[in-house]
């Protein structure tokens, strides 16, 4: 248990060590729309949590949820990243989205699983599929109202 506790710590922490490599200019770009989509994210782990569309089994403070880490660590970081190498190529966009959901639906999923830290519940994997790439046609839709109608 201590060692999963661990490892959520590091998924949480590892993706910001990368924040110098995104320059200042990308995230006082970006970071709303990121933290903009990351509060969307924490609101639907209330609602998956009522609908049992998944469970942790491993917090890394009991007051705290699950998801926590994978929502203000990767997620987040991620989200930044995504537009900062994609915004403005939509095709590209979706195409890496896709790419990166589906190593998370297929493939990290399977090792919160298999670490016994996190599992699906009444969510099929093509149903998270869905709702990631709902996610990230929200995130590019708010950066580009807010590029479009918000200026500075």
């Amino acid at each position: 248990m201590r060692q999963n506790k661990l490892i959520m710590l590091l998924i949480m922490i590892l993706p910001w060590l990368t924040i110098p490599l995104i320059g200042k200019k990308s995230i006082k770009r970006y970071l709303s729309a990121g933290i903009f989509i990351s509060i969307i994210v924490t609101i639907e782990s209330f609602i998956a949590k009522k609908r049992r569309w998944w469970w942790f089994h491993v917090k890394i403070h009991p007051n705290i949820q699950g998801e926590f880490p994978l929502i203000w660590g990767p997620f987040l970081i991620g989200s930044l990243w995504i537009l900062k190498l994609t915004y403005r190529n939509f095709y590209r966009y979706i195409i890496l989205n896709l790419i990166i959901d589906t190593f998370f639906t297929y493939a990290f999923v399977n090792f919160l699983q298999y670490k016994g830290i996190g599992t699906l519940g009444r969510l099929k994997k093509i149903q998270l599929s869905l709702l990631f790439f709902f996610k990230s046609l929200l995130l590019y839709g708010f950066q580009t109202v807010k590029e479009t109608f918000i200026k500075g």
